[in-house]
């Protein structure tokens, strides 16, 4: 299992950018594959994006594509998501996590991960 601890989540205004942070602890990082997801209230848990454990591989959903991105930094157990023009309708609890087992047909499940962090709140003001 890997320990995964999220930061960087605030109020920010319509048009901003922030980058959250995803550190990890525990088993070798560079093994897992990383995703974020978001979860806004009365709403189920989506993804926004995912990393392969190389960090060759990036995938976006169309919500945030063209404005955001995902990396990760193996030597600091750090992943990182930037968004950028953030509107409103991105506020949300932002979750990091990790699989080492995950394909890439399901990358986009939330049960494909079996290690999570437990969220950042983002709130984007109008």
């Amino acid at each position: 299992q890997v320990q995964l601890v999220e930061s960087g989540g605030g109020l920010v205004q319509a048009g901003g950018s922030l980058r959250l942070s995803c550190i990890a602890s525990g088993r070798t990082f560079s093994t897992y594959a990383v995703a974020w997801f978001r979860q806004a209230p009365g709403k189920e848990r989506e993804y926004v994006a995912g990393l392969s454990r190389t960090g060759n591989y990036k995938y976006y959903a169309d919500s945030v594509k063209g404005r955001s991105t995902i990396s990760r930094d193996n030597n600091k157990n750090t992943a990182f998501l930037e968004i950028n023009t953030l509107k409103p309708e991105d506020t949300a609890v932002y979750y990091c996590a990790a699989s080492s087992s995950v394909i890439t047909s399901s990358r986009r499940l939330a049960g494909a991960y079996a290690n999570w962090g437990q969220g950042t709140q983002v709130t984007g003001s109008s």
